[in-house]
């Protein structure tokens, strides 16, 4: 189970500071010096392909949003408790969760193609995101945070373990830019 959670920390390069500007403005509107903003993106495997539509898909988004749901709020939670801020967005709106939206909606699978490289297909107005290894059957998600690097690493270790499943990648290379 460890191997179908995968999760990584970047920051952010310009381009997609650029769009979280209008995904979480009020955190942008400070011209206080902070740290560069992290993203933390996660992938889970999931146990079919998430472009079908139908029931069995709908219940295996559902399970996939609450298991990133759990995980996010801990990771959030701690890491305001420290201090910094930390929002994760809603996979199936595009919208944040813990900050008054904005006009602007985050897309899950443009932010994985620009931080992991990975590729994705057209079906439509849908853009159905190819992981590497599982394709199609993948539920990406994020969740942005200002804290510094060695603090989210601390962080994603920790609910890692009490999560028992998520698996972080720090020691390889986690911090990619």
């Amino acid at each position: 189970m460890r191997h179908e959670f995968e999760v990584s920390a970047h920051e952010c390069p310009n381009i997609l500071l650029r769009e979280l500007k209008h995904v979480f403005p009020a955190q942008f509107k400070s011209k206080d010096t902070k740290p560069p903003m992290l993203a933390v993106v996660t992938c889970q495997k999931s146990a079919m392909d998430l472009s079908q539509f139908g029931t069995d898909a709908d219940k295996e988004k559902d399970r996939l949003l609450e298991r990133f749901m759990e995980f996010a709020q801990l990771v959030c939670t701690r890491v305001r408790e420290r201090e910094y801020w930390a929002d994760f967005i809603d996979p199936c709106s595009g919208l944040p969760m813990l900050t008054i939206p904005a006009n602007k909606v985050y897309s899950e699978v443009d932010g994985v193609e620009l931080l992991l490289r990975y590729r994705y297909l057209s079906a439509g107005m849908c853009k159905i995101l190819v992981h590497p290894t599982w394709g199609p059957a993948v539920y990406p998600a994020s969740l942005f945070v200002d804290a510094p690097f060695e603090v989210l690493d601390e962080i994603l270790r920790t609910v890692a373990q009490e999560l028992e499943s998520p698996q972080t990648e720090a020691g390889d290379g986690v911090k990619n830019a």
